[in-house]
């Protein structure tokens, strides 16, 4: 398996065991305590365990039903780039958006680094309309 190959699968894992399931022992298999994530909301910390404190009691409790669907993945060199849906019943508040009850899906580009098999930093860019939408 080429380096590529590997972090494919390394962000494939993200996805489905930490995005999806909360398992916090794959992140900390797959991510490094040295993790920066630079799309954290602003004024918040942006380091390993904030990062998924963010994944656990934000976003999985605001899309308790959080499916990932990853349309593309291309890797070169240590980076990863993914754009992906988030599809997920909209049920508690997510970035001061009260929770709706309805199905929601946010398209996401996601840029990745890894080190040694590690997510060492993190970028993405979401498009929220469809929950902001239906928030309304």
């Amino acid at each position: 398996m080429t380096e590529q190959e590997l972090n494919k699968a390394i962000v494939t894992r993200f996805n489905l065991e930490v995005l999806e399931q909360g398992d916090f022992n794959a992140y900390q298999e797959i991510v490094s305590p040295d993790f920066i994530n630079h799309t954290a909301p602003a004024g918040t910390d942006n380091g390993f365990q904030a990062t998924f404190d963010f994944v656990d009691k934000v976003v999985r409790k605001a899309f308790p039903d959080l499916r990932m669907e990853i349309k593309n993945m291309v890797a070169e060199g240590n980076k990863v780039f993914t754009h992906k849906l988030l599809h997920g019943t909209h049920i508690g508040e997510f970035m001061g958006i009260k929770g709706s009850g309805k199905q929601v899906v946010i398209p996401t580009m996601d840029i990745i680094y890894l080190k040694d098999g590690l997510y060492t930093d993190h970028w993405a860019i979401r498009d929220i309309q469809d929950v902001l939408k239906k928030a309304n």
